[in-house]
């Protein structure tokens, strides 16, 4: 990846339905070099997907939690990462270092829903702690971080 396909990037990050006709106008590079370009970049699997972002608080998803979940033993591991995935309201899973295994941001539209949640985490096997940290403000968020230009 070179610098020119780091600026690709940074427009698509921006906009990544913006056609390859207008990049090319942002980094002064020909259409055609831009779509192969474009094109590698799926190839190689650097670009995995194209997405949307969506309004979380427009869909009535109004609180957002971080929970640290422990795990008795690693035999609980896998079996916990499986079940994990089926849970609509966590849209991030880390396995993490330190005194907890997972790090989960839970996105939901009540503490109604995020204490089913906590519930259905406690009935989990090997669950043995959760701490849940509550976002008040988000002050950045970023879906990507691009490489610096050098």
């Amino acid at each position: 990846m070179d610098r020119t396909d780091k600026k690709i990037l940074r427009c698509l990050k921006e906009n990544s339905r913006q056609t390859a006709s207008r990049i090319s106008g942002t980094i002064h590079l020909s259409v055609s070099a831009v779509i192969e370009r474009i094109r590698k970049l799926e190839r190689t699997g650097l670009i995995q997907k194209y997405t949307v972002v969506l309004n979380e608080k427009q869909l009535g998803n109004t609180l957002t939690v971080f929970v640290s979940l422990r795990l008795s033993h690693a035999k609980y591991h896998e079996a916990f990462e499986r079940e994990i995935l089926a849970y609509e309201d966590v849209c991030e899973c880390h396995a993490i270092a330190g005194d907890m295994d997972y790090l989960l941001k839970i996105v939901t539209s009540s503490t109604s829903s995020l204490e089913l949640i906590h519930q259905d985490l406690r009935r989990m096997p090997g669950v043995c702690g959760l701490k849940t940290l509550y976002v008040l403000s988000t002050v950045k968020h970023e879906y990507t971080v691009l490489p610096h230009e050098e």
